[in-house]
């Protein structure tokens, strides 16, 4: 049986109020928050965008949502995790300060922050899953101890994954510090020595401290090594290469395994809305902006794979391109196939224009 999903179109560049008015008219015109209970803590999980980024979901939408949510008398309350690589995001208080800045404080959208992980992302819960890779996956505690989840991505494009869209912002976004690094250990960067112009921008990135200069040239230490890709991330120089075909496709593969476990843990108490706008070549972790498509619009849907095979499709239709011609030429299918293979979520969808 196919799986609903919820579209609602927009115009390129519309405005962020008009697609909000259309968002909320259709959220009340639908029962899509019946499995809100009375006094449910209702964890809303976004990307608060990182500095000098542009295509986050806006504060207003949160606005929105949460006031849907305490008109059925939750207790609704916005929530990310700690990043992995240094800078404002590595911990609850820079995470925080860099949010209320894009707007997210109190003041604009009247909603608690608080980070799903603790001050340092280490405050986790084990979920146990039948998957081939993981028997249990580290996930975020405040993600597992809310009644209910709301999971509203930003799909782009990602140097890594493919893309990200609700299965990252679970897999990856709901996981704690150890969580994060699991998925990210089978990846061995390297440093091409004669690109390496040792400006030391990698040494500084690295939570791992793998990194050192030698006669002015970056070494990676393997065994310190943890695969999080943020010394490619910084470098401006092409110096750090990566097997890929080694890499990419494991990592995707524990994402989802890890999605799974946020899924399975919350069951009938989530849903996912996934925004198809400002929609770039990089994930809303990277500065820069790089614009890959036009607008296309707002999904809703209660399955997290569903609504993800929809997002992907309606980029390529509407671009009339493969996503690894818009964003990075790696396989990107392998979220919605290992997920099919797996048996979680239902990758076959009917989309439902609203």
């Amino acid at each position: 049986m196919k799986e609903n999903v919820f579209f609602i179109a927009v115009a390129d560049n519309e405005h962020d109020e008009t697609i909000c008015q259309k968002l909320e008219k259709a959220f009340q015109a639908n029962d899509w928050l019946a499995f809100v209970k009375d006094r449910d803590l209702v964890a809303i999980k976004t990307h608060f965008g990182e500095e000098n980024t542009q295509g986050y979901v806006r504060p207003l939408n949160f606005t929105m949502l949460a006031r849907l949510l305490r008109n059925k008398n939750a207790q609704p309350f916005l929530t990310d995790t700690s990043t992995l690589y240094s800078g404002l995001r590595a911990n609850a208080v820079g995470h925080i300060e860099l949010a209320e800045r894009h707007g997210f404080g109190f003041a604009h959208t009247q909603t608690p922050l608080i980070m799903a992980d603790g001050l340092t992302g280490d405050e986790e819960m084990n979920v146990a899953i039948p998957g081939r890779l993981y028997q249990s996956v580290k996930i975020a505690s405040l993600i597992v101890k809310s009644q209910s989840l709301v999971v509203v991505s930003h799909f782009t494009g990602h140097m890594v994954s493919g893309f990200g869209a609700a299965l990252k912002n679970m897999g990856m976004g709901c996981s704690s510090r150890r969580g994060k690094l699991a998925q990210h250990s089978t990846a061995t960067p390297s440093i091409k020595k004669k690109k390496c112009t040792g400006c030391a921008a990698c040494v500084a990135w690295c939570p791992a401290q793998a990194i050192t200069m030698v006669e002015q040239i970056a070494r990676i230490d393997k065994n310190k090594c943890i695969g999080c890709a943020e010394c490619l991330t910084v470098c401006r120089f092409d110096a750090i290469g990566y097997n890929w075909s080694e890499t990419y496709e494991q990592l995707q593969r524990k994402i989802v395994e890890h999605a799974w476990g946020v899924a399975a843990v919350k069951k009938d108490k989530v849903i996912y809305i996934n925004f198809l706008n400002r929609i770039s070549k990089d994930c809303d972790c990277m500065g820069g902006y790089k614009k890959i498509s036009p607008d296309i619009g707002v999904l809703i849907a209660f399955d997290p794979v569903a609504i993800d095979a929809a997002s992907l499709d309606l980029v390529e239709q509407k671009t009339g391109q493969s996503l690894a011609r818009l964003s990075y030429d790696i396989p990107y299918h392998v979220q919605i196939d290992y997920a099919r293979e797996i048996g979680f979520g239902n990758a076959d969808y009917r989309l439902v224009q609203i």
